[in-house]
């Protein structure tokens, strides 16, 4: 049987290949929703790139409009990673779909009434969406069997020293998430900054012509870029693509499970995942966390994301 799945994203150049990834996998992931967030850029530009991103691929998905902010706190964007539009110098034909009518919440809700405790969800952006449906349908916990999320790390940070964007736009809504008894894997930095593509795996992935390759070279070759300007790396991370990877596989990804709670309040250490990898708290473990990733299995999946796309 596949994996009914929602897509709760901020499309985001990462997030383009994600939803790529995920609906070249059509014998393991039924695609029921795309549910889009504010985060990489405002709510009305993500939910157009949503929108346009399935329609680019020729597929179709209920794709509804989630939350314009953070439960608490005022937006911050990362448009100086994903460009005004959150899709950097990609341009896309704007799609004939439709948004869905109700809202991200409702959607997640109706998906997961109907599939009775099969329903995943695959969060690429802040967890506002999620956290709001918890608030709003308490009971609906007992009907999500997984969350899968990027976002976190045990070690690392990309907007402050300690803190992941991510959890860092809504450490509140992260926080509701990770206390909610539903089973979660964090696939985080510590795992995604191993998913490294060098230039030599960009022109492999690339190289042969279909619907998807243009556009994938130029968002490869701009977070290539990026990579090299503000980490001297010379790799190009394409962090969500994993969260969906190890849904796909959960193989793909080392893991062990902790207990995870998020810092709200310190100064130094808002937004950060606080992993306790030595169990000192004495709390059950929340969080299955990953920890590492199998590179060539994950540059392997994306080969054969790239057929899947020739066919079309």
């Amino acid at each position: 049987m596949k994996t009914p799945v929602i897509i709760d994203t901020d499309p985001g150049i990462d997030d383009a290949v994600a939803i790529f990834l995920a609906f070249s996998q059509e014998k393991i992931l039924d695609v029921r929703g795309i549910t889009t967030i504010a985060g990489n850029v405002n709510v009305d530009r993500t939910t157009r790139n949503a929108l346009d991103l399935v329609g680019h691929i020729g597929k179709n998905a209920k794709i509804a409009k989630g939350a314009p902010k953070p439960l608490l706190r005022s937006l911050k964007t990362a448009e100086e990673v994903h460009g005004k539009t959150g899709l950097g110098p990609v341009v896309l034909k704007e799609s004939k779909l439709k948004f869905y009518e109700k809202k991200a919440w409702d959607l997640i809700h109706e998906e997961a009434e109907a599939w009775d405790g099969e329903l995943e969800i695959i969060a690429l952006g802040p967890l506002t969406n999620i956290a709001i449906t918890l608030i709003k349908y308490p009971d609906i916990k007992k009907k999500i069997k997984k969350v899968t999320l990027m976002g976190g790390a045990c070690f690392l940070g990309n907007v402050t020293p300690s803190a992941e964007f991510n959890i860092y736009v809504d450490p509140e809504a992260a926080d509701i998430v990770f206390q909610s008894g539903i089973p979660i894997t964090m696939v985080g930095l510590d795992a995604t900054h191993q998913a490294l593509l060098y230039e030599e795996d960009i022109e492999n992935l690339t190289s042969r012509k279909n619907v998807i390759s243009e556009t994938l070279k130029i968002i490869l070759k701009e977070n290539l870029a990026f990579q090299k300007k503000v980490a001297g790396l010379e790799a190009a991370i394409m962090h969500d693509a994993v969260a969906v990877a190890a849904v796909i596989d959960p193989t793909i990804i080392q893991k062990k499970h902790y207990y995870v709670a998020v810092e709200k309040e310190g100064f130094f250490t808002y937004g950060k995942t606080v992993v306790d990898l030595n169990k000192v708290t004495k709390n059950s473990p929340n969080v299955e966390v990953a920890l590492g990733v199998d590179r060539l299995r994950f540059i392997d999946m994306l080969k054969e994301m790239m057929k899947t796309y020739e066919l079309l």
